[in-house]
């Protein structure tokens, strides 16, 4: 069965959502990552994804303290990613409570520092980040195409070990108008024990029916929570997550 996992991006502090990756396209939710954080808690989730959108496109990670409250005060499990570009980031990073960080920039412009950190942290705590449009790999928060192709970038990593991989396609994102459930398929008929979190295009629980039913492990939405057209403690329901009792 399909693994749910909800997401806050977060710009300035703030919950956002963009469309196709498009900072001018902004918009800005009227609630805080940390409540977010704490009604997905509620609802019965375990885990969490945490988008750092200032550190994707700067030097390296901004939002360091919103995952600190986040962690310290909740029980999630975060998967963090957003401008993890140096040794000083991924440690911050893992020293803030992530359980997991998503590397996609340095995976494609420097693959010597990525392998390092697999060999530091583990394949076990790495994500690859593979962000796709138009079948290349995109980086440096979705601003500059790459010329890696998603699946040889993919195979590429796999060879060495890496088993963690969250895809996201660019063209869907933020259009909640259905997933790339021909691409994750593609991805798993080639790599059949990959941990793949499909991303991009979530509008509705249908959508997360679709790549269960294709065999999909796991998949990551936000902007339709924020669109009120998913319920979260439904969702957590459909797909057998504990729901704490509404008397604790």
């Amino acid at each position: 069965m399909i693994q749910p996992i909800p997401a806050i991006d977060i710009i300035d502090g703030k919950c956002v959502r963009l469309t196709k990756g498009d900072y001018d396209s902004q918009t800005t939710y009227a609630v805080s990552p940390l409540d977010v954080a704490k009604e997905v808690e509620d609802c019965g989730y375990k885990r969490l994804h945490l988008v750092d959108l200032d550190g994707a496109r700067s030097k390296g990670v901004v939002n360091l303290g919103v995952l600190k409250e986040i962690t310290s005060t909740t029980g999630l499990e975060v998967d963090f990613g957003g401008g993890i570009k140096s040794d000083a980031d991924i440690k911050a990073v893992f020293d803030n409570g992530a359980r997991w960080a998503t590397v996609g920039s340095v995976a494609v412009a420097n693959p010597e520092m990525f392998d390092r950190w697999l060999e530091t942290y583990s394949a076990d705590r790495i994500i690859l980040g593979a962000d796709v449009d138009n079948g290349r790999v995109c980086i440096n928060g979705w601003k500059e195409a790459s010329r890696q192709m998603l699946i040889p970038f993919i195979e590429s990593y796999y060879e060495k070990g890496v088993r963690h991989v969250l895809c996201t396609d660019i063209s869907r994102d933020g259009m909640l108008q259905g997933t790339s459930v021909d691409t994750y398929c593609e991805i798993m008929a080639r790599f059949p024990d990959l941990k793949l979190i499909a991303s991009g295009g979530v509008g509705s629980a249908d959508d997360i029916k679709k790549l269960d039913e294709a065999g999909i492990p796991a998949v990551v939405f936000g902007k339709a929570v924020y669109e009120g057209r998913i319920n979260l403690r439904e969702l957590a329901a459909t797909y057998g997550l504990y729901l704490k009792s509404e008397n604790n």
